[in-house]
């Protein structure tokens, strides 16, 4: 616990990629073995089941500190995070432990089916044992929820350089189903475990966003062209006779998308694909808004089967006849994938992404511009010579995008963030102008950099009228232009509109708050997109 409590400190404390690799590195070459596994699990959101609820160690922090609830709740909208607050006022440790992180979290999963009294006690005796950082550390075990700042990327490529193991073969490894207490860290690096599930999934392979000009890549003939679909991008896979479908949040998606579950008959057997669900209706690609509103269902009703039927958009194939593939050259995999298409009956609902034919760069920065039109993001590069790589690989696959939409807001609301963020102003609330009224229309979080973050901060400071728990409002007076990749029809926002991915584009010092957009401009925009 000691060792990781000081990884998770390390993590936290530095914004440099060198110095966070470093740090994992140091820690997999020294922590417990038994450890490992479970640390792989936590960074890759293999949750825990949460033992004890929240409102539980709240009240026996309380207790324990002999503080009254307003100045907790004060301390927590201070703070900005509630495992660390807990940590901060519970009184100094009696005792102390050289406990594991693994047999740590043992106990607490043994905490499940006992009562609320067994449970006290054993998570008083805990923080009885734990200084303040461990105490953080422990309470995240409790509720899962640790946001440390790396990437998957980052993670794997520590596992690598400690291990000396190929990358793409450890991402691999650490995807879908395994049990960070029935494995060791060793078997987990190597492998051993993959391909002993008929469902196992690829890692997925992602692409840059191209910032330069396409120019810059040399030859256009040596690149392949496709639309950027926006839906659920995922992997079927049919292997021994049986058919899954896995979203790129390794989530097994089988039964929310029946109208695929013919690619059962049709695909033959050790087939994998990589492609895009989408909405799919009279041949047509429908927004994404559409696709929501089949996501996360427990049952499919006949009429959203009628109304938002899927498709499935083949962008690659991974594996061919039982064989991985990935190494093969992208022109070699596209030519198996159309032969794998040739022989589908059903071709209207498993589609091949089409190849865009352009001569030169400037016609395809042309037939770019038609993306939304088609309910497109944008153009995807890929070099023909490309294996599908594992994560990202700078200089093979590149995403287009189409600029983004943007608007002008005011901010009316902001509130703390977390982790490195904790103790200043970071998460904004946009607003825009409906009449003489100010009516919310987004969250952003992201897009300032760490001196624009520290002016905006003094100003909430300054200008705040008034707060609601950890929210305050404040004078409507910072204008920021907000860039966003779609609208939709939204019956839970105020405005009646929501935005796709908003971001902060640029803080418009040059605007005051009666120049921003309205929402009649919004809603225009939402018409002409139709």
């Amino acid at each position: 616990m000691k060792r990781f409590a000081q990884l998770i400190h390390e993590l936290e404390n530095s914004n440099k990629t060198n110095d966070k690799l470093a740090a994992l590195v140091g820690y997999f070459s020294t922590a417990n073995d038994k450890d490992k596994p479970y640390v792989i699990a936590l960074f890759t959101g293999k949750k825990p089941r949460r033992p004890v609820s929240t409102a539980l160690i709240r009240e026996w922090a309380t207790q324990l500190s002999q503080i009254p609830d307003w100045l907790f709740a004060e301390s927590y909208h201070s703070v900005g995070d509630l495992s660390e607050t807990i940590a901060l006022i519970l009184p100094p440790a009696s005792k102390q432990t050289d406990k594991p992180l693994n047999q740590w979290i043992t106990e607490l999963a043994q905490l499940n089916g006992q009562t609320d009294e067994e449970k006290k006690t054993f998570i008083l005796d805990a923080w009885d044992q734990l200084n303040t950082k461990e105490r953080f550390i422990f309470n995240k075990l409790i509720s899962g929820n640790f946001r440390i700042g790396i990437s998957s990327k980052m993670l794997v490529n520590a596992l690598a350089k400690q291990s000396d193991t190929d990358s793409s073969k450890i991402m691999h490894s650490i995807m879908g189903k395994w049990d960070p207490s029935e494995i060791t860290y060793t078997e987990l690096i190597e492998g051993v475990h993959v391909n002993t599930d008929s469902s196992w999934p690829y890692p997925f392979c992602l692409a840059y966003a191209l910032e330069a000009e396409a120019d810059n890549l040399g030859q256009p003939q040596e690149w392949q062209a496709e639309w950027k679909w926006d839906g659920i991008r995922g992997q079927i896979v049919k292997r021994n006779g049986e058919l899954f479908i896995w979203s790129r949040g390794e989530e097994l998606v089988t039964a929310q998308f029946p109208e695929l579950s013919f690619l059962m008959d049709e695909l033959p057997d050790g087939t994998v694909l990589d492609g895009e669900i989408l909405s799919v209706k009279d041949g047509k690609v429908q927004p994404f808004s559409i696709l929501q509103q089949r996501l996360n269902r427990k049952t499919i009703s006949k009429n959203q089967l009628n109304e938002i039927p899927v498709g499935f958009f083949m962008y690659d194939l991974l594996e061919y006849k039982a064989k991985d593939v990935r190494e093969q050259p992208l022109s070699e995999r596209r030519a198996l994938l159309e032969e794998i298409t040739m022989q589908l009956k059903t071709k209207d609902i498993a589609v091949l992404s089409p190849v865009i034919t352009y001569e030169s760069w400037t016609e395809l920065a042309e037939i770019r511009q038609e993306s939304r039109a088609m309910n497109s993001e944008g153009i995807m590069l890929k070099k023909l010579t490309s294996a599908y790589h594992s994560g990202r690989k700078k200089g093979d696959w590149w995403k287009w995008k189409i600029n983004p939409y943007t608007i002008d807001t005011v901010m009316i609301y902001a509130q703390k963030g977390s982790g490195r963020r904790a103790n200043h102003f970071t998460d904004y609330t946009f607003a825009i102008r409906d009449g003489e009224q100010l009516i919310t229309i987004a969250k952003a979080y992201s897009g300032l950099t760490d001196k624009e973050i520290k002016e905006v901060d003094s100003f909430v400071r300054k200008n705040a009228i008034e707060k609601f728990g950890p929210v305050r409002t404040v004078k409507p007076e910072l204008v920021f232009e907000i860039a966003f990749e779609g609208i939709a029809i939204s019956k839970r926002h105020k405005a009646g509109l929501a935005l796709r991915f908003p971001r902060i584009a640029r803080w418009r010092k040059d605007k005051i708050a009666a120049e921003i957009n309205t929402l009649e401009d919004l809603r225009q925009l939402y018409t002409s997109t139709l």
